[in-house]
């Protein structure tokens, strides 16, 4: 795919901030950062993409579908738009925006999910933080489950402020724990000890261990939506998903279209 890059700075003066506390939870929790969490997550996502989607659908059994559906009705943009699948991993995203009637294509850090990425749709390897993207290119962005998984999530925000048009659109969805009940209790054993157990049978067992822990890299829903406000975003909102499984952040670029 050739793409246009003119500039990478963050939109309407947005600087980029450090997000207070989450590096320290990553230390405290023995996780890297930086550039050698970039190096992990790109090899780690490059071993697991041959069977990335058959543990996907086991260790959420099926729901994973639904949630995305959920997403893309979310971003709300008319048939025909132009969107690009961030972090698109192996297309299921991909396919469902075709099925809209959108003009989406991807990119994502790892060339191992790009190579088992059978949706058919136009593909580049980038760094969530440095798109190769012309300024206010897109008319909406989707992204699932990567937030934890970007080096410096405020600098992914920017740029999402920077390639989407104004008026267009985003929609994210990632993990969240339930906030009480049995329902959270459930999802802790399932989440730390289930899943580890699926991924370490069916494809790489340390990947599956890291995955549960990478949640301490997401900051809380404040923060999110000030990082959001920050790259030039309005009317941001986070939605909880069944009981609070997954959460999904919606938010339209501000300015006139």
């Amino acid at each position: 795919m050739s793409c246009a890059a003119t500039g990478t700075g963050p939109p309407d003066g947005a600087d980029s901030p450090v997000v207070p506390g989450t590096a320290a939870r990553a230390l405290d929790a023995g996780l890297p950062t930086g550039d050698e969490k970039t190096a992990v997550v790109r090899s780690m996502f490059d071993t697991i993409a041959p069977r990335y989607d058959l543990v996907n659908r086991t260790m959420t059994l099926g729901l994973d579908q639904r949630w995305r559906r959920h997403t893309l009705r979310a971003l709300g943009l008319p048939a025909g738009s132009v969107v690009l699948d961030l972090a698109c991993g192996t297309g299921d995203f991909l396919r469902m925006l075709a099925d809209a009637g959108h003009r989406p294509f991807g990119v994502d850090l790892s060339w191992g999910m790009l190579a088992h990425n059978h949706a058919g749709r136009p593909l580049a390897e980038a760094d969530g933080a440095a798109l190769p993207l012309a300024n206010a290119s897109v008319d909406g962005i989707i992204c699932g489950y990567a937030l934890r998984n970007f080096t410096e999530l405020a600098a992914v925000f920017s740029e999402l402020g920077r390639v989407v048009r104004p008026g267009g659109r985003i929609s994210l969805l990632e993990v969240a724990e339930p906030e009480r009940g049995p329902l959270r209790s459930g999802h802790r054993v399932w989440f730390r000890r289930v899943v580890p157990l699926i991924g370490g049978l069916l494809s790489d067992r340390s990947a599956y261990r890291y995955l549960p822990r990478s949640t301490v890299y997401l900051p809380g829903t404040d923060q999110l939506r000030s990082m959001l406000d920050r790259a030039g975003f309005s009317t941001v909102n986070r939605r909880a998903l069944t009981g609070g499984l997954c959460q999904l952040l919606t938010a339209t670029r501000r300015g006139l279209p």
